[in-house]
């Protein structure tokens, strides 16, 4: 059984290309499409895999784009639980403007979810046996999905099992605040995110990182790590706070999927007993490695393992609780 799970409840069939210059009304002819399995968890799950974990991708899917997301998880050789739905898998489209560098994503809301499709869901993943060491849910919540499922979730994890799965989120909005009332192991916001969720402005690093660490004090969440894009990351705990600054790696080929890869080998060092410093660089590697490769083609673990090098030791800041 894994030692790892992921779970995506609005998985994607992601096609990316590239045009010279994106402008209205104009037919803009693209170049050759690519196509990914995309969706939070799924992009955590192929990541995870290439850095030798024992994963398996969880997900809800339908349709052809659905079929096809499975085909291509195969393809990697990624281990996977997909459970059919109703509805169609969603499709979403990235474009790359080669003048200018600058990506332009459009992102679908996805199939309308029938109550027992989800519930169903949430009950395999609670009574899962043996249960993961982490279950990682990640990714926006498809119409017809209640905005508590991964408080849900995270109560019906904590209840039937005692060894202590500990479950990250990655996710944003009303259902990022539900779970953090439940409180998760780990939390995944962006810098945006987490302004949005506690109306605060958040201008500079110390505000991120009192911030940060006052969900650790709250209880909302056991570790919080923190995307705070071109300035890096900030990770929060019981032990300290950190912050990791950005490797200076140009996006030339858009950054869809960085935050999933960042959440990857951060959930990846911490699942091994890395120190929570030494995790946070893994993350920040893993991001800077997403930029490299175009659409969601996400981190290869060469450029990982060669990036890490590079990130310097990550600050720890001293904050009262």
């Amino acid at each position: 059984m894994p030692a790892l799970i992921t779970l995506t409840l609005n998985p994607a069939l992601d096609l990316a290309t590239t045009t010279d210059h994106v402008a209205p009304t104009h037919k803009l002819r693209c170049g050759p499409v690519r196509r990914f399995a995309g969706g939070g968890g799924i992009n955590v799950a192929r990541v995870l895999h290439r850095l030798g974990a024992d994963v398996c991708a969880w997900a809800l899917a339908g349709g052809a784009a659905g079929a096809q997301v499975q085909q291509l998880l195969a393809d990697e050789g990624v281990p996977t639980q997909l459970q059919r739905i109703a509805g169609d898998t969603r499709e979403n489209f990235s474009v790359v403007e080669t003048t200018t560098g600058q990506e332009f994503r459009f992102v679908l809301p996805g199939p309308t979810l029938q109550a027992s499709e989800w519930q169903a869901c949430l009950d395999a993943l609670a009574t899962h046996a043996p249960p993961p060491r982490w279950l990682i849910a990640s990714g926006s919540l498809p119409p017809g999905t209640p905005d508590d499922f991964y408080a849900q979730l995270v109560r019906a994890v904590s209840a039937v099992s005692d060894q202590g799965v500990r479950v990250a989120v990655d996710t944003s909005g009303p259902p990022l605040a539900a779970a953090l009332k439940a409180g998760v192991a780990l939390v995944k916001p962006s810098l945006r995110e987490l302004r949005d969720l506690l109306q605060q402005p958040l201008e500079h690093a110390a505000d991120w990182c009192t911030a940060a660490q006052s969900l650790v004090h709250s209880g909302a969440a056991d570790t919080v790590a923190l995307s705070v894009g071109e300035q890096g990351a900030v990770l929060a705990t019981r032990e300290g706070v950190w912050q990791a600054p950005a490797l200076n790696v140009p996006a030339t080929t858009g950054t869809t999927g960085a935050g999933d890869c960042f959440l990857a080998a951060l959930v990846w060092a911490l699942d091994r007993g890395d120190a929570p410093a030494e995790a946070l660089r893994w993350g920040v590697a893993a991001g800077a490695a997403a930029l490299l490769h175009p659409g969601t083609t996400l981190a290869q673990a060469e450029d990982v393992q060669r990036l890490v090098r590079s990130v310097p030791a990550p600050v720890a800041f001293n904050i009262q609780p």
